[in-house]
């Protein structure tokens, strides 16, 4: 038996004695569709409101330490076995959407290959957007029944644990992962080894075992080397998300690519549809060439094979973020998985020839994806138009108009990221079925009637459970992190739920320009200082760990969180994940996002806060340039043409002080009066209105999947090749 051809098997954690009543209570929890399934939700939060908000919404940690006198005690409350009856039935409530469309298609999968995922806290294998984006594309699968695989890394250590010394810099630590409490399975053989495929390079086999983990109808595979039958060198290929050099971000995306082609094929899956989510899954599709080849096939026939039958998606809008090999690398670490079964050895580095690029001997990942995929998209419609203008040299004397990427805007999963709290207000104002109708713009129109006073209440609510957490979080970190006292008002222990508040959160990389807003202290200090409209500032976010740049622009926000001329009106969240996410895009009355245009490729931030009723203030950049509409945010106009970076910057800053000054600010304090019903601020709320509106209509994650499946997915199944453009330079 080859390492591409073993029969496999699930080993799974022993379970928590659970009463016999609540027999299915430990397989909810180990199903990630309980993060969406709220009567799942609301059932274990139940069990012990304290654990659950100290084991951070985590069910298989909660089953694991509540107390078995308190389970059999719920094995006997009336209420709870409701509870209990409610969340199963949720569980199987399951649109099949893709079924009834195509039906001809149900035995049929989707490979979705990603270096991250997001899905919970607890499984820390994401560092940002990307990962989310790839959690909300499984979760918006399995509710609509796409068949969907996914393929991906096991990250045993995590991103990184983020503390900031008492200077403001970023120390990172590990942020290891513990299986127990999770839902993952580990897979094995079934003679016992625990490695299910493995590929060469560096002279050594590299074994390569997987996990599982089960979100809703779609299963996530996880790739993993740390495993006793590897060198020591090897074990730790997999440990760590982005970590360690070229060669090492080399062979872990040979991992993931060439891996994942071999260990879907030692579980028996044969996909019909294989979606690289970013240039570090190129390897899959090599693989699978490679494979063909093998089994008879030219090269020229093996490249158009694999071409029709697989989608690439581009995030990153600037040339230099977009991962390149030496080809001297290639040969040394993943040569001998190539090279013994590949004929064409120049064939295949031609695949990654940039013809920009007048070195001749580097593989570019995303050229050679765009070169084997027939349908290439990037995330936002300005993201597609530059990624034409950036990859239109592969295609040999074309203008940028006629490069064949199109676009696909990203999305978030409605039933992650909007507080039951809206949920629950729209319930009572939207037509019946509202969350399954992504992309009906019609019926969302109706979020303009909700009232005023019902959605500030709502507002006010997840406001103060944002200060809540963060003053659960300073109390939670103080004692082992934190060596001055200092570190507490900076932390928003001091902050009130009357004023203002606007939240910035996303990774710390300088194009972002989350310190913009201190270009102009002075400016600053009277709009956080306003005793009759005070404002406050909250921010989160992580520096990749080799980011010293990045790094530096955190270090510059956190020095103004000490600095007592600002009351305490400043503050950062530290270790920003999942969790905290939720609680920020939740509770903050405005969203800050003002990256330098054109390099933010889409963003979807912005989309989690607006479906809670927080508008947004942003440069065009991304998503906003479609989703920005007049009445449900603010724009930042566009520096102009041929204006240097320093004089973008100044022109970004001075407009955006403009609009707080002279819209936002005297928008949120218009209040009718002290004596009104809540005082709610009308004008201020019809915006938040039009924000649910306008992202619940348009910008989530259920209608970019259904678009993916009627324009990619469908046809790749169907192996559609009619009007293939493939590139022609090299």
């Amino acid at each position: 038996m080859g390492p591409e051809d073993r029969t496999v098997g699930f080993e799974t954690p022993r379970p928590p004695r659970i009463p016999g009543r609540l027999g299915r209570l430990w397989e909810l929890a180990n199903d990630l569709s309980w993060t969406w399934n709220r009567e799942a939700a609301a059932l274990f939060r139940t069990i012990d409101p304290p654990l659950w908000r100290r084991t951070r919404h985590n069910p298989v940690a909660l089953l694991r330490t509540v107390g078995a006198e308190r389970l059999r005690d719920l094995a006997e409350d009336a209420a709870f076995l409701r509870r209990y009856d409610a969340a199963r039935a949720g569980a199987g409530a399951q649109s099949s959407w893709f079924g009834r469309n195509h039906p001809a298609l149900a035995d049929t999968s989707v490979a979705y290959f990603c270096a991250e995922f997001a899905l919970h806290e607890s499984i820390p294998i994401y560092s940002g957007g990307l990962g989310v984006l790839a959690g909300d594309h499984l979760k918006a699968a399995s509710e609509l029944g796409v068949p969907l695989v996914g393929v991906g890394l096991m990250y045993a250590h995590g991103y990184f644990d983020q503390t900031l010394g008492p200077d403001g810099w970023q120390e990172d630590a590990d942020d290891p992962l513990d299986p127990d409490l999770t839902p993952l399975e580990r897979l094995h053989a079934v003679d016992g080894v625990s490695w299910l495929a493995s590929i060469r390079g560096g002279g050594r086999r590299i074994r390569i075992g997987a996990w599982r983990l089960r979100v809703g109808r779609v299963s996530l595979y996880l790739l993993d080397t740390d495993l006793e039958e590897n060198d020591p060198a090897d074990r730790g290929l997999s440990h760590q998300l982005y970590a360690g050099g070229a060669d090492h971000r080399l062979r872990q995306e040979a991992i993931l690519g060439v891996g994942g082609v071999r260990v879907l094929a030692a579980l028996g899956i044969e996909p019909g549809a294989w979606h690289a989510n970013e240039g570090h899954a190129a390897f899959m599709m090599v693989e699978r060439a490679r494979r063909l080849m093998r089994d008879g096939l030219s090269f020229a026939d093996a490249v158009s094979r694999v071409r029709a039958s697989t989608v690439f998606t581009t995030h990153t809008p600037v040339p230099a973020g977009h991962d390149v090999f030496s080809h001297a690398q290639m040969r040394e670490w993943i040569g001998e998985t190539f090279w013994e079964e590949f004929p064409h050895r120049e064939e295949l580095l031609g695949l990654g020839l940039h013809p920009d690029d007048e070195a001749r001997d580097r593989f570019h990942m995303t050229a050679a994806a765009i070169r084997l995929s027939r349908r290439v998209n990037g995330v936002s419609a300005r993201h597609g138009r530059v990624s034409r203008e950036i990859w239109r040299g592969l295609w040999e004397g074309r203008a940028a108009g006629e490069v064949p990427i199109r676009h696909v805007t990203n999305g978030v999963h409605l039933a992650t990221w909007m507080h039951e709290d809206i949920a629950d207000l729209l319930d009572e104002w939207l037509p019946a079925g509202w969350r399954q109708c992504a992309g009906d713009e019609a019926m969302w129109r109706a979020a303009r009637d909700v009232p005023v006073e019902a959605l500030w209440r709502a507002r006010r609510r997840l406001k103060l459970r944002l200060l809540d957490l963060m003053r659960d979080e300073a109390r939670r970190r103080w004692p082992d992190h934190w060596p001055e006292s200092a570190h507490l008002a900076g932390a928003g222990t001091l902050m009130s739920p009357g004023p203002l508040t606007i939240g910035f959160a996303r990774r710390f990389a300088t194009y972002k320009r989350a310190d913009l807003i201190f270009r102009d202290r002075n400016r600053l200090l009277a709009l956080l200082s306003d005793p009759a409209r005070p404002v406050q500032l909250i921010f989160a976010g992580k520096a990749h760990p080799r980011d010293d740049d990045g790094k530096r622009v955190l270090q510059r926000v956190y020095e103004h969180t000490r600095d007592p001329d600002f009351e305490g009106r400043i503050a950062f969240l530290e270790n920003y994940g999942l969790h905290t996410a939720h609680g920020l895009v939740e509770g903050v009355d405005l969203w800050l996002n003002i990256p330098r245009v054109p390099l933010e490729a889409s963003g979807t931030s912005g989309m989690k806060a607006a479906l809670n009723g927080v508008p947004q203030l942003a440069t065009a950049d991304g998503w906003w340039e479609e989703g920005f509409e007049g009445d449900n945010g603010w724009l930042i106009p566009r520096a102009p043409d041929g204006t240097s970076e320093e004089e973008v910057d100044e022109h970004d800053a001075e407009h955006l002080f403009r609009l707080l000054e002279e819209e936002v600010v005297p928008l949120y304090y218009d209040r009718p009066g002290p004596d009104a019903p809540d005082d709610a601020p009308a004008g201020w709320l019809g915006r938040a209105r039009r924000a649910i509106e306008v992202a619940g209509a348009r910008f989530t994650a259920g209608r970019m999947v259904r678009d993916y499946a009627r324009d990619y997915y469908v046809p790749a199944l169907r192996g559609m090749t009619d009007g293939d453009d493939p590139p022609t330079a090299r």
